[in-house]
């Protein structure tokens, strides 16, 4: 990553989902940004940092990087508002965000 991260958060989210989550956030983001992503993992370069999401069976790991000066607080709460528009059908998601 780029010397000018310097925070960094990670969440797992519990979701039998997760790559259905996945690709909708990255295709959805994918008409303003710089996304890379298949049905396993993604990278989204948003201006306020970078989101990298990994999809397992049962769950939705999300890594949020974020540049000097950005805000990471707001960065977690743009990604789990989206998210949770996403599944709506399942409820709100459970975000348990850790530094580092």
């Amino acid at each position: 990553m780029q010397a000018s991260i310097i925070q960094r958060s990670t969440a797992i989210v519990p979701t039998a989902s997760a790559s259905r989550y996945l690709q909708q956030l990255c295709k959805h983001w994918s008409h303003k940004f710089a996304v890379t992503f298949d049905p396993a993992q993604g990278e989204i370069a948003l201006p306020m940092g970078t989101l990298t999401l990994a999809a397992g069976d049962m769950a939705l790991t999300l890594c949020c990087a974020v540049k000097a000066g950005g805000d990471l607080e707001r960065m977690q709460q743009v990604v789990g508002d989206h998210l949770n528009r996403f599944a709506f059908r399942e409820g709100e998601l459970a975000f348990s965000w850790q530094a580092g």
